[in-house]
């Protein structure tokens, strides 16, 4: 892989974690603009989605990884971490952009 794709790379992911930990901080310093269940939601799973993220990337492994001979309660491990981080990544992102579109229509 060349340098310059490598830099567009860790340009891209560097733009990335920044949109998400704005929008942490959205999420956590001002009121919700989404139901409040789903704000307490986002609010709990949110640490936990950056350090499960953080280590799928670190050890580059899949994102899910299942395999037929796993038991029910193998898979289940592996899947909750992420349906509940894709939850609140579109939880925190919806959040913002609310944000924002209420902070330019006001």
């Amino acid at each position: 892989m060349s340098d310059k794709s490598k830099g567009l790379i860790l340009i891209q992911r560097v733009l990335i974690w920044a949109l998400y930990f704005f929008s942490g901080f959205i999420l956590y310093s001002n009121q919700g603009i989404l139901p409040s269940f789903i704000i307490t939601f986002s609010r709990i799973v949110y640490p936990l989605s950056i350090f499960w993220l953080q280590i799928r990337i670190k050890k580059r492994t899949n994102f899910l990884p299942i395999d037929s001979k796993m038991t029910t309660s193998q898979l289940w491990f592996n899947l909750l971490p992420v349906i509940a981080s894709l939850l609140t990544v579109i939880f925190s992102l919806t959040n913002l952009v609310l944000y924002i579109l209420g902070k330019l229509i006001n």
